[in-house]
């Protein structure tokens, strides 16, 4: 298209700009699309109605949601599962800080995704524009600057940053690692004309260890006894650490979010740490004492290892890690060579110092993890126990498709966390870091789209309860199967409160109908009230090419294993009562 157009912007003014050249909104599209971004979420509004017009005439897939909140959930999950950057567009003010949960999440949990919002014109801020977004209503340096919340952040004010922008885009998101940017872009740039930018071709990089710090890691480790534990910085080097493990005969227990790097079905896999992890882990390393710990890929955070002492090594961890900050953070007490280099290529490196002709270490034949398989089952019995549903979701999802299981927060990853077993790398998301309830009821949304096929949610009745992107499932034909853990309250609240001597009053609400909610938005569905149900319900969910849930009412009366995050809460309030009595 060619020739000049006059756009009349709300404010009443009129801009004239050439469409024979690229404007703003479409050279930032261009950009990203040659960044690897194929799909954005979001939802429009009048402060980015230019900018979302031009979303709609790009290669990018454009998926309006319901909500901000969700629809920034959807692309972290979408994200993972294509391995590629996703995109976030929102509008000013409300719409911005609906997305920040999960932009926030994103950060913690190492996304790649770019969120461009709308921002008021530099000349009616301070005048109370609709939804106005500036340092007189927002905190401008937390959302257009790099820091807490954003690996990049900036307002643009002229199309003269252009350049700069695209250019850190580019740096950023061809980086190891996650990177979650943000762009403000006011209403008064979006359709105006764009310079060109020369867009060059960037090699992803990542700090290396040197020849010599990997000899002495090599030397250090073969001095003694080693047990690896990896974390989701690892996710890619599934095939290295394998390597590592079967030839030097290290044991390898693994985070939440790490599930599968080391089959779980090894014979020297001792099990999860961490929330809803495995107690077996804590009571082997107490016994056996190994010399060092080798971290890869994991900040060894609260939701890992539970600040648990009986994890700390006779000697010291070697704790390797793209992020400097992290080694040593989490047990500062305890020795720990620090290691900043990408975990795949450290590996590699390692591993001719283990040789395949090397012996096992006696440490092979130590008790691999053995789950507590619960009460016996009663045939035909309801409500359903947790226990039970884990069962059933392992031999139809886990063992019997491909399909990836992502579990919410709350009992719900609890449950799967310590019961699910897998033996490969990304089919299991969990985010118990910054722990966001309702983050997989949207973002397995997001899974299904990114991966184009069946991803599973199992999630709790207060988390399905906060973020319903049925419809948006259903508009987009994501082929997404909620599993509702439905048992009338938040219930791991409920059993918080009861361990910490607490009341319990208001966490328990009506039981929810959700297959009417799901039926009503177009989706299909099913109730389980009974355990011999279990089987077919989820053969039925599986095959399904509509969205899918299954309200599955849960026997209250079983625990979860979660007696670590009980027991570090009771701790962090006996530290500030022991602080306030000083």
């Amino acid at each position: 298209m060619s020739g000049d157009q006059s756009i009349a912007f709300p404010q009443g003014s009129v801009h004239t700009f050439s469409r024979s050249g690229l404007d703003t909104s479409s050279l930032l599209l261009d950009t990203l699309t040659r960044l690897g971004v194929r799909q954005a979420f979001g939802v429009s509004g009048g402060a980015i109605a230019y900018f979302y017009d031009s979303l709609g005439q790009s290669p990018i897939q454009s998926l309006h949601f319901r909500h901000e909140t969700g629809a920034a959930f959807a692309a972290i999950e979408a994200s993972f599962a294509t391995d590629q950057p996703s995109l976030v567009f929102t509008t000013a003010g409300p719409g911005l800080l609906n997305a920040l949960n999960g932009m926030t999440a994103a950060r913690w949990d190492g996304a790649k995704v770019v969120m461009i919002s709308g921002c008021t014109n530099s000349r009616l801020r301070g005048r109370w524009a609709t939804q106005e977004t500036s340092s007189n209503t927002f905190p401008m340096e937390s959302l257009y600057s790099a820091g807490t919340l954003f690996d990049y952040a900036v307002r643009l004010e002229t199309t003269e940053e252009l350049p700069t922008v695209c250019r850190r885009l580019a740096e950023g998101l061809q980086r190891p690692g996650g990177f979650v940017a943000h762009i403000g872009l006011p209403v008064s740039l979006q359709a105006e004309p764009a310079p060109i930018v020369a867009m060059g071709s960037t090699e992803p990089s990542a700090p290396a260890a040197s020849q010599r710090c990997v000899e002495l890691c090599a030397e250090t480790l073969k001095s003694g006894s080693f047990v690896v534990w990896t974390g989701f910085g690892a996710r890619h080097a599934a095939k290295p650490i394998r390597r590592l493990i079967d030839r030097s005969g290290a044991l390898a227990m693994c985070s939440p979010r790490s599930k599968g790097i080391v089959s779980e079905h090894h014979p020297r896999f001792l099990g999860v740490t961490g929330i809803g992890g495995h107690s077996n882990v804590g009571e082997e390393l107490e016994r056996r004492r190994p010399d060092w710990i080798l971290v890869l890929g994991s900040r060894l955070g609260e939701a890992t290892s539970g600040w648990d002492e009986r994890l700390r090594p006779r000697e010291g961890f070697i704790h390797v890690d793209l992020d400097p900050r992290v080694p040593g953070a989490a047990y500062p007490g305890a020795r720990t060579i620090g290691v900043q280099a990408e975990i795949r290529s450290f590996v590699e490196d390692l591993l001719p110092h283990f040789p395949p002709e090397m012996k096992p270490r006696p440490e092979a034949e130590w008790v691999p993890v053995q789950i507590d398989p619960g009460p016996l089952k009663v045939a035909g019995s309801g409500p359903v126990r947790p226990q039970e549903l884990m069962r059933a979701l392992q031999r139809h999802v886990v063992d019997g498709s491909e399909a990836p299981v992502l579990s919410d927060c709350g009992n719900s990853f609890v449950w799967c966390n310590h019961h699910l077993r897998f033996s490969d790398p990304g089919r299991y998301r969990v985010s118990p870091l910054f722990g966001s309830m309702g983050h997989f009821a949207a973002g397995v949304v997001g899974a299904a789209l990114g991966r184009g096929g069946k991803a599973v949610a199992v999630v709790g009745d207060g988390s399905m309860s906060m973020n319903l992107e049925i419809s948006s499932a259903v508009h987009h034909g994501a082929r997404a199967v909620w599993v509702v853990l439905n048992d009338g309250g938040y219930q791991i609240c409920r059993e918080g409160h009861e361990a910490l001597g607490l009341d319990t009053h208001g966490l328990d609400f009506p039981q929810i109908d959700f297959v009417a909610v799901a039926r009503a938005m177009g989706a299909d569905g099913e109730r389980v009230d009974r355990e011999d149900a279990l089987d077919k319900a989820i053969e039925r969910a599986m095959e399904s090419e509509l969205p899918y849930l299954l309200d599955v009412r849960i026997d209250t009366t079983t625990r979860p294993p979660i007696g670590t995050r009980f027991s570090s809460l009771s701790a962090q309030a006996n530290q500030t009562a022991m602080s306030d009595d000083v």
